[in-house]
């Protein structure tokens, strides 16, 4: 605990520059003359502080000594070069490989070697230059133009960007959308035709959090499905091994809501012989019509 405290009196003056040894023992939670000790403390360990009585006095490091003020442990920085690395597999640049050499060559054997994430994507080079034009553009508040390709068909849109969105395995654009005047999540690798224009604009109020999923995946159709046990990897793996249970028979019973019908029959065709759906009664019907259609094309 007198470690912490310690630590942690020295960030404040760090940032703060000058402080009573009032306000830091409110902050701490400890007596004023705990809080005179702790000074003593690091003057013995080599830190210069000066205090000064009266109005405008407090404790201060004295000006001129020069100190390490990220006061990261080896932990610390492992944890940022994991991250550093993480964005470096996107960017293309090396930008973030060159910050990650500026740090301490002790850091680099401290780094957490063992976890490695990979935001790269099977789009290739696409993926790089396009969200570092976006950077730019969320940086500069300069509007953005593309055609996006969407489920219900494409569209010219007309962006205010806000930031850039690791999310469900993909990287998002959330801005506010002129043409449909509200805050939107646009898929990157839906983008086509890509413009940063000239034209500047005051940024908005930002919702916060960003887009919850229930906006962009809203459980707005119940279905149940029927999989054969050799379907089970995929349930587990899509959506988790609490998204089924058995049936008496050996099969697999899956209960979920669904943003809309098309995505569902898309996603049980998908499963061939091994699914077959349930309910909606009416969805089961369409299938059983666009399955007739489908046999009868390749019907020799």
């Amino acid at each position: 605990m007198v470690v912490d405290r310690l630590i942690g009196i020295l960030a404040v003056l760090l940032r703060e520059e000058r402080v009573t040894a009032g306000q830091l023992a409110d902050r701490f939670e400890v007596s004023v003359r705990t809080v005179r000790r702790d000074i003593d403390r690091l003057c013995r360990a080599g830190i210069p502080l000066r205090t000064e009585r009266g109005s405008g006095g407090g404790v201060s490091i004295m000006e001129g000594y020069n100190l390490d003020r990220t006061l990261l442990t080896d932990a610390d920085r492992g944890a940022i070069l994991a991250g550093l690395r993480s964005l470096d597999s996107v960017s293309g640049t090396g930008y973030y490989r060159q910050l990650m050499e500026k740090l301490p060559p002790a850091a680099e054997s401290a780094g957490d070697d063992c976890v490695v994430i990979d935001l790269a994507s099977w789009y290739g080079p696409a993926l790089a230059p396009r969200l570092a034009e976006l950077k730019e553009a969320c940086a500069g508040r300069r509007v953005v133009t593309f055609r996006y390709c969407a489920p219900g068909g494409e569209s010219f849109r007309t962006v205010e960007p806000n930031k850039l969105v690791f999310r469900w395995s993909s990287w998002y654009l959330h801005g506010w959308c002129r043409d449909r005047e509200e805050w939107r999540l646009f898929k990157l690798s839906r983008m086509l035709e890509l413009t940063v224009r000239e034209e500047r604009f005051v940024p908005r109020p930002a919702p916060w959090p960003i887009t919850p999923v229930e906006r962009i995946y809203p459980d707005a159709l119940q279905a149940a499905v029927r999989f054969a046990p050799e379907a089970r990897w995929r349930l587990v793996d899509e959506y988790g091994a609490e998204s089924f249970t058995w049936e008496p028979d050996g099969t697999l019973l899956f209960r979920r809501g669904f943003p809309d019908r098309e995505e569902l029959l898309r996603w049980v065709l998908s499963f061939q012989d091994q699914a077959e759906l349930l309910e909606p009664e009416e969805l089961r019907r369409e299938l059983g019509r666009r399955l007739k259609k489908f046999s009868e094309k390749y019907d020799t």
